[in-house]
């Protein structure tokens, strides 16, 4: 049923979860899963030689290692991953990932790293269901 699964991780509990349904659904289809981190601009803008860069920079290396877990994940369970860390507005990049890839499902958490109401979905997740136009699993 499906080919080709995206998961988005933000090293959040809910994405965490997200990984293992996307994990579990890939293992079961055969199916390619391409992991993704986006360091969010609007939070971490990129001016040259500042102190935001170096936090950025940290952002991006923190997100290749959750990409580096995933992979590690993914080679018990006979998975093939690809990862990506890209910049820019999150849910704009799991989307033209997602269509990039022609992924058949998108795997992402309820909420994200930076959500305090336990009650809302995420914006990010929120953004990407309204407008992936795929079928999106979201991870409670």
């Amino acid at each position: 049923m499906y080919d080709s699964i995206l998961v988005a991780t933000d090293g959040s509990a809910a994405a965490n979860r997200a990984v293992t349904h996307a994990l579990e659904q890939a293992e079961q289809h055969g199916a390619q899963l391409h992991a993704v981190f986006v360091v969010d601009t609007d939070r971490y803008s990129e001016p040259a030689l500042s102190s935001m860069e170096l936090q950025t920079h940290a952002i991006e290396d923190w997100g290749n290692q959750q990409l580096a877990e995933i992979v590690e994940r993914a080679k018990g369970l006979d998975v093939d991953v690809t990862k990506r860390c890209c910049h820019g507005k999150p849910s704009v990049e799991i989307i033209n990932y997602a269509d990039e890839v022609d992924a058949d499902l998108i795997v992402l958490g309820y909420q994200g790293q930076d959500h305090t109401e336990t009650d809302q979905i995420g914006s990010v997740t929120d953004r990407v269901v309204q407008n992936a136009g795929r079928a999106v699993l979201v991870a409670t």
